[in-house]
């Protein structure tokens, strides 16, 4: 590409991001409901917009950065200590069953009916485990089902994002590394990448501490610096081993939401700008790389799968790893019927898909349009859903009620103003 087609692509980029945000916010839906079709559309009409040629091989790293700085945005509300016991125990059987029980059913999904190699049926099945706040931060604040379902469902989406991205690149390294194949290589390889991660967010948090303690740093200028460390640590442990920054970036979030003398200015109005329009570009850029034919071909079977996903699957895993909790029979309704997927989907399909069908491994090219329709289905579905549901069940609260929720739980980057 040339220097003036990257330019263009750049800036129409970011001006679509731009105006997909401020539509989505006027008509208060999440903007990855309007920034999905956007970049699906603008890719068909203006390739340039399509930012994958034009960063070749830093493409993936790139991808790589940015949800990192939305993991830590999310991090930053995740305080443990705000979570009851039963909420907490609900949330840890969704990270650990419930991730195990989604990559399963959606992997025997992609394989019977997207008719691919069972390595693109893995991939597939890891990939959409994840949830997200950049979505379910706005459903929530539109539909207002209260305190229980709310915390549940906005800490599975923030905490499952960074285990589905892991397990995702896990599961590539071993199909284009065969070295690394097995379950006990696999099991090895994560251990190691959470080990690493951890040990990155450790030695940040300690700089930043004493950044951020001895030289009294505040405002503007704690916000670049503590930015800045979040994204170096991030690309310095995504060199090491890939997508171990992730991990680290979400557990510094999390070390500043619970520990003491660790917090982020009281004004974080400059990173809230970054992070916006991070997602905004990011969306586009990876919604305009899957192509209408791409789609047209996985369109039918990827409907089968969502449609067993939202019906069956959401509702069972939630019934089975509810019993005996202290959740009504309606906040397990609820809970059962809401598992929008999000940027993590859509990042890990772009960033892996290419690797697997250079390797030759049969199917993998259907993996971006078939996430692409599953993250676009699930949210229009919860989302012309949710607020009505709510209702029906009594869970409905008013906007003060939910607004004092809000400020418990994590509150996503993209999660619009009161929407209410």
């Amino acid at each position: 590409m040339s220097s003036s087609a990257i330019v263009l692509g750049m800036g129409v980029t970011l001006i679509l991001a731009m105006a997909s945000q401020l539509l989505a916010l006027k008509v208060r839906v999440p903007g990855i409901v309007v920034l999905l079709p956007v970049g699906f559309v603008a890719g068909h009409f203006i390739p340039d917009v399509n930012l994958r040629p034009a960063l070749g091989e830093a493409y993936a790293p790139a991808v790589s950065l940015a949800v990192a700085m939305i993991l830590f945005d999310g991090g930053l509300e995740l305080n443990i200590r705000e979570m009851r016991a039963h909420v907490r125990g609900t949330v840890r059987r969704l990270q650990t069953l419930g991730v195990a029980m989604t990559a399963t059913a959606g992997t025997l999904l992609a394989w019977g009916l997207l008719d691919v190699d069972w390595r693109s049926a893995l991939m597939f099945g890891v990939m959409i485990v994840v949830s997200g706040p950049t979505v379910i931060g706005p459903l929530l604040n539109f539909a207002r089902p209260g305190r229980n379902p709310s915390l549940i469902l906005s800490w599975e989406g923030t905490t499952v994002d960074a285990i589905g991205a892991i397990l995702a690149a896990v599961v590539y390294a071993g199909f284009v590394h065969p070295y690394a194949t097995g379950i006990l290589g696999d099991l090895f390889a994560f251990a190691v990448s959470i080990a690493l991660g951890l040990a990155g967010a450790a030695i940040a948090v300690v700089v930043l501490w004493l950044l951020l303690t001895r030289l009294k740093l505040s405002g503007l200028m704690a916000t670049q610096v503590i930015v800045m460390t979040v994204v170096g640590v991030a690309g310095v442990c995504d060199a090491i081993r890939d997508d171990t920054g992730l991990i680290a970036a979400i557990s510094i979030g999390l070390a500043f939401a619970n520990l003491k003398g660790l917090e982020m200015p009281k004004d974080r109005q400059f990173f809230a700008t970054i992070v916006q329009l991070v997602i905004g570009v990011l969306f586009i850029s990876i919604s305009s790389s899957v192509s209408f034919s791409s789609v047209s071909a996985v369109l039918v079977p990827t409907l089968g799968i969502i449609a067993v996903l939202v019906l069956v699957v959401r509702p069972l895993i939630i019934g089975l790893l509810t019993l005996g909790s202290a959740l009504s029979w309606q906040e397990r309704v609820f809970i059962g019927w809401m598992h929008p997927r999000g940027i993590i989907a859509a990042a890990t399909a772009a960033s892996f898909g290419v690797g697997l069908t250079s390797v030759g491994i049969a199917g993998a090219d259907k993996l971006l349009p078939a996430v692409f329709l599953v993250i676009l289905g699930t949210v229009a579905i919860y989302g012309l859903t949710a607020s009505r549901l709510a209702r029906r069940l009594g869970l409905q609260v008013s906007k003060d009620a939910q607004t004092e929720v809000t400020d418990a739980m994590p509150g996503g980057p993209a999660a619009l103003p009161d929407q209410t």
